[in-house]
């Protein structure tokens, strides 16, 4: 058994993608080609949002998401302690200072109200310009966007959605209206890394926004800062363009992602029937839809089971073992171990089983 069976996808999309590389081979633009304006278009359109503006990775994402907001040294952005070390990472790039927040225990995801005691205690210090949230999409489930924007428009904040993990997930409010992961806040982002629930064949990212301003801003930042023309460069950017066979890739597994969905759904419903009353099983609240990018248990006793399914041939894996407050290179934030007491406990106890579209042929 396959952790991922990113061969088993191919081999039932084989025919449509090596059709859409052979196109790609065939007019030889492997840069920045046709398909890569194709793939932005289908993505706003199943988002839902104005613009998608497709990058190199997701870490490439974050950082141009932050490079439009104008996050930069003096600046406090908050973000989960529990998530993969980019969320992060991206901040401190840009000279800006994370301020980690606490997770929610049902979902993983970031905590509405740690996050409100983090930004209290950030005014009151007085030492940091509150600037902007990092929301994370924790391993599939979109986090509490109603709460945070609320949290957000309070504050004054900017909402950065990290929809690496949560693509395809959505929240469906009580009036019936629908949105889906990479519309919510003031941008998102997301990651086609081969592992995540929409893919390529390498590195991929794109930004999402309804905002026009910024949308032009990030098809300039993520070309060297150009202008109108190539070789007049109006600002400081970063070279982070989308390969046009990896477009060609995820144009066709786009186009099967949501039938792949309701596959990844019905297999976290069969793994609820047969360890609900055994494990701590992953819960999705009323409303949400998570794109299941990892399905993942709790135990005290993560060790001895992790063990276990390596006898009987199933891989697991742990996401994620250190938090961020924890990680080296965040120790001169002076943050304590206890400080964060959730994400600490899920750290040492998670751990994730096999989740793809074609564990059930």
């Amino acid at each position: 058994m396959q952790f991922i069976d990113l061969a088993a996808q191919y081999q039932h999309l084989k025919t449509r993608i090596d059709k859409r590389i052979q196109n790609v081979l065939d007019h030889g633009q492997y840069i920045m080609g046709p398909e890569v304006q194709e793939l932005e278009e289908e993505l706003a359109e199943y988002v839902g949002v104005k613009h998608a503006i497709a990058c190199a990775n997701g870490t490439d994402a974050l950082t141009l998401a932050m490079m439009v907001l104008d996050i930069k040294e003096g600046d406090a952005v908050f973000c989960p302690t529990f998530t993969f070390f980019a969320t992060a990472e991206t901040i401190a790039f840009q000279k800006a200072t994370p301020v980690f927040v606490d997770s929610d225990e049902i979902t993983f995801n970031i905590c509405p109200i740690d996050l409100e005691k983090r930004i209290k205690a950030t005014i009151a210090e007085g030492k940091l310009n509150l600037k902007a949230i990092v929301a994370v999409d924790l391993f599939g489930l979109p986090a509490n966007y109603p709460e945070l924007e609320r949290i957000a428009e309070k504050y004054n904040l900017k909402l950065i959605e990290d929809a690496a993990q949560g693509f395809g997930g959505s929240i469906t409010d009580q009036q019936g209206n629908k949105r889906i992961a990479g519309s919510f806040g003031d941008i998102a982002t997301t990651s086609f890394f081969p592992a995540k629930p929409l893919g390529c064949y390498g590195d991929g990212g794109a930004v999402f926004t309804n905002n026009d301003e910024y949308a032009e801003l990030l098809k300039s930042l993520r070309v060297h800062g150009k202008g109108n023309d190539k070789y007049d460069n109006v600002r400081i950017g970063m070279n982070s363009r989308l390969d046009t066979i990896q477009a060609a890739i995820l144009l066709e597994k786009l186009a099967e992602f949501p039938q792949e969905l309701i596959k990844r759904n019905k297999i976290a419903q069969q793994y609820e029937a047969e360890l609900g009353d055994k494990l701590n099983t992953p819960k999705v609240p009323v409303g949400y839809v998570s794109s299941w990018a990892q399905y993942t248990l709790v135990s005290e006793k993560r060790d001895e089971i992790m063990a276990k399914y390596k006898k009987q041939g199933i891989p697991t894996m742990i996401y994620y073992g250190t938090c961020m407050h924890q990680q080296t290179v965040f120790r001169y934030l002076g943050y304590e171990q206890g400080g964060f007491p959730v994400a600490e406990r899920l750290a040492k106890r998670v751990f994730s089983l096999p989740m793809h579209g074609y564990i059930i042929r």
